[in-house]
């Protein structure tokens, strides 16, 4: 069926599966928080990361041909294919050779939040674990350091940034 379809109903298709996909992943918080509390939900939500992220690495270094041990180069590829990389504007930026800043400056999750008057989802714990994962499941020589992520202070044009550094 897909093979045939013009390349606009592609991409609303990519779109619609990483809509649906994010609104599982919020469903499941939202039923975790509402039966065991806040601290519960998060701390579950940690652990699916740290399974789910390595797998989606594995999956997008084979699916696009990315070589494992690929350095930051590897990892700024990847980033690009993740599941909700068309639903958030996100940048990265090499600083130098060793070092990489991924910046998530629009987040579905957060502007939802925001627009319903919500505080920020204090994401940090989940997004370490998310983001240490999925890079060194790309290469494990890459250490992840977070430069902001709710609940910390965050300017106007970002959520959260991330910085991976290529140790040899």
């Amino acid at each position: 069926m897909f093979e045939d379809l013009p390349r606009e109903t592609l991409l609303k298709i990519i779109d619609v599966y990483a809509k649906a996909w994010q609104a599982m992943d919020g469903a499941y918080f939202l039923a975790l928080e509402e039966k065991y509390g806040m601290d519960v939900a998060i701390e579950m939500d940690k652990a699916a990361w740290k399974i789910f992220s390595p797998i989606e690495a594995r999956r997008i270094m084979r699916e696009f041909g990315i070589t494992p041990d690929g350095g930051l180069e590897a990892l700024e590829e990847a980033l690009k294919y993740r599941v909700y990389a068309r639903l958030n504007k996100q940048s990265a930026k090499r600083v130098d050779d060793k070092t990489l800043v991924f910046t998530m400056h629009e987040c579905r999750v957060q502007t939802a939040r925001n627009r319903k008057g919500l505080p920020d989802f204090p994401c940090k714990p989940v997004g370490t674990i998310e983001y240490e994962e999925f890079a060194k499941t790309i290469d494990p020589r890459i250490k992840c350091r977070c430069l902001f992520c709710p609940p910390d202070e965050h300017p106007d044009d970002a959520y959260c940034s991330w910085e991976f550094t290529l140790e040899e």
